[in-house]
């Protein structure tokens, strides 16, 4: 089978859960001996088209900003969809599938879809509605929301990342629409086989175990500032509390200055963006990861932490899914968006060292059903019913 993945942002190059996604089917998927090509910004340097992990890449445009003012780029999102339609255009594929996010990429597989009658299959990471109106304010609030109709108007064959997403979807589509659900996963084999980082290692400071971690982008819909002011109510009865924050972003210098502010600079580590093996051994050291997300549409990190045998804190947002992968009080809790209900419930898993090892045999048990070998397969069965 000739398939065509369509996302703007690439794995390695840019780092996030859709691009990740894509990078893990899409190498399983080619190592099965399927044509796999990748249509995306062009990251890299050198020639337009490249192979990678198996893949061909397709460079449809130059490199540009995703983000601007903490926001996706509305005119990066224009020029790729723009730049991609005469290179979908100049092959013939069996299927292709287009991350749905930013949008307008959607509207030029649509129109590749048509004529040259193509199987196309939209996979939803998120489903905004109304959020939308939070998102940009009433006016261009309204313009992201009819897009986004617009686009579930003209998928006729939808993936959701997770049921949370598909319920948000339905509510754009209908309940009458058809929406297969196909989560995002982790290479367990792969989690199994990398050490602690601060077991031994150099890369943890004086070998010391993180106490909380956090991974993500850091913008403000991750609310990485809650996390840094529950960090400071916990260092009044754990003063050596060791916080590491993985990832980087337009809210990186706000962040370290709040840690100054509240006098926790020493307790909170921000590392940057790191490597996935480096990100993995860092999460195998670390006690508990919080994930104060607002907005996620699925919530990989958390599936990541399980699989290391790390229980979760998140919150109970209108818009976070990844609270519907964790069982309140079994594999760590759903809070409140606040510093003191995030600070309380790290605070219970600190304290519950005897049974931290029942709590890490739950979350290996849940992250065995997110493994990519087995998602490849049943994203290969889906693709097989459109043809």
């Amino acid at each position: 089978m000739k398939i065509a993945f369509v996302y703007d942002a690439v794995y390695p190059w840019v780092k996030g859960g859709a691009e990740i996604r894509i990078y893990e089917l899409g190498k399983r998927l080619s190592s099965q001996g399927h044509d796999v090509h990748l249509f995306g910004i062009k990251w890299w340097e050198g020639e337009d088209v490249i192979r990678h992990e198996g893949m061909t890449l397709h460079g449809v445009c130059q490199a540009r900003e995703l983000y601007v003012d903490g926001r996706r780029s509305i005119p990066e999102a224009l020029v790729f969809a723009a730049k991609l339609f005469p290179p979908l255009m100049k092959e013939k594929f069996d299927l292709i599938d287009v991350s749905v996010f930013p949008y307008f990429s959607c509207f030029t597989v649509k129109a590749v879809s048509v004529l040259k009658k193509t199987p196309a299959v939209f996979t939803w990471h998120e489903a905004w509605g109304d959020y939308w109106y939070e998102y940009l304010g009433k006016t261009k609030g309204l313009l992201g929301l009819l897009i986004e109709k617009a686009v579930a108007r003209i998928s006729k064959n939808d993936i959701a990342v997770s049921d949370w997403t598909k319920d948000r979807l339905e509510a754009l589509k209908g309940t009458n629409s058809k929406i297969a659900v196909l989560p995002n996963g982790v290479d367990l084999k792969l989690i199994s086989e990398i050490k602690p980082a601060g077991k031994g290692s150099s890369d943890a400071q004086g070998g010391k175990i993180y106490d909380v971690i956090f991974a993500g982008r850091l913008i403000k819909e991750k609310n990485v500032d809650v996390l840094i002011k529950a960090i400071s109510l916990l260092k009044k009865d754990f003063p050596e509390i060791c916080c590491c924050i993985v990832g980087d972003g337009p809210e990186r210098k706000a962040l370290e200055k709040l840690t100054r502010e509240l006098g926790v600079r020493e307790n909170v580590i921000f590392e940057g963006f790191q490597e996935y093996r480096a990100l993995i051994g860092k999460i195998k050291a670390s006690k508990v990861l919080v994930l104060p997300s607002s907005r996620e549409g699925f919530g990989m990190v958390v599936i990541e932490a399980f699989a290391c045998g790390v229980p979760v804190v998140t919150v109970r947002e209108k818009y976070n899914a990844a609270q519907g992968l964790v069982e309140d009080g079994v594999e760590g809790f759903v809070v409140r968006l606040e510093g003191k209900e995030i600070a309380k419930a790290v605070e219970k898993i600190l304290q519950i060292e005897n049974n931290y090892t029942e709590i890490a045999s739950h979350t290996i048990k849940k992250a065995e059903n997110f493994d990519w070998d087995i998602l490849s397969t049943e994203l290969l069965l889906s693709y097989k019913k459109l043809l």
